[in-house]
């Protein structure tokens, strides 16, 4: 970087002459250097599958939390900083528990999206805050529609028919520019979306380490069973 940028490099509240905000910016490096994480939609329902590979034997796989119940039937994925992901599923769950006290019925999906999409952009306007270096996937049913939504550090969010956020995104958003049908089933949905994930794993040849959350229309959002992720990955192989 130049010396007469570093003075909009270091106040996430000063535009540069090109109307560029240097620190939101970078928290969006922060996500593309996250893991692989990819939302679906297909004829009933939403998937969001996450790439769960542990980087050392140490670490209990357990304890890696990547996707997230927020409501019945709302759950998202996070790829950035797993601690900024953390604070805004505690925020989303919070406001989904408030709208049900408050109103005695489940909050909306859009709306629960765009509360938390104005709480990420509050935190660029401000001096002595930082930008949440993390991306959501967020998906959901409600009375309306099916839905599945990214949301950015900037404050944006956009709905997708599938998407990708973190490591690969570029890769993988061809392959569904590609290979995407609005009419897929689940099973040729989360089959398409490991592809994807398999395409830009740091090594082909290594089995992938998945976790995949699930909704359908009549039924919660709920975190597969791993004998039925299984189950998935062997399909995908043997279609080879």
């Amino acid at each position: 970087m130049q010396p007469a940028q570093m003075a909009y490099d270091r106040a996430i509240t000063v535009f540069s002459p090109e109307g560029r905000l240097y620190q939101v910016e970078y928290a969006r490096e922060a996500v593309k250097m996250g893991s692989t994480t990819i939302g679906i939609k297909f004829k009933d329902g939403v998937a969001l599958i996450i790439d769960k590979k542990v980087r050392s034997r140490l670490i209990e796989p357990k304890s890696i939390e990547k996707i997230y119940i927020i409501d019945d039937h709302i759950g998202a994925a996070s790829s950035g900083l797993m601690a900024d992901a953390r604070i805004l599923v505690d925020y989303a769950r919070v406001s989904a528990q408030v709208e049900k006290i408050t109103y005695g019925e489940k909050i909306g999906v859009e709306a629960l999206v765009k509360k938390i999409s104005d709480y990420v952009q509050q935190y660029t306007q401000y001096g002595g805050v930082r930008p949440f270096g993390t991306s959501l996937l967020i998906a959901g049913i409600d009375d309306t529609d099916v839905y599945l939504f990214e949301t950015e550090p900037s404050g944006a969010f956009t709905g997708y028919k599938a998407s990708c956020i973190g490591r690969g995104r570029e890769s993988v958003m061809n392959l569904f520019e590609k290979e995407y049908q609005e009419d897929m089933d689940q099973d040729s949905a989360i089959l398409l979306a490991l592809k994807g994930l398999k395409q830009v794993s740091e090594d082909p040849n290594q089995p992938l380490v998945v976790e995949i959350g699930l909704i359908t229309k009549g039924k919660k959002f709920e975190i597969m069973a791993q004998e039925e992720v299984e189950k998935y990955l062997k399909r995908l192989n043997e279609a080879k």
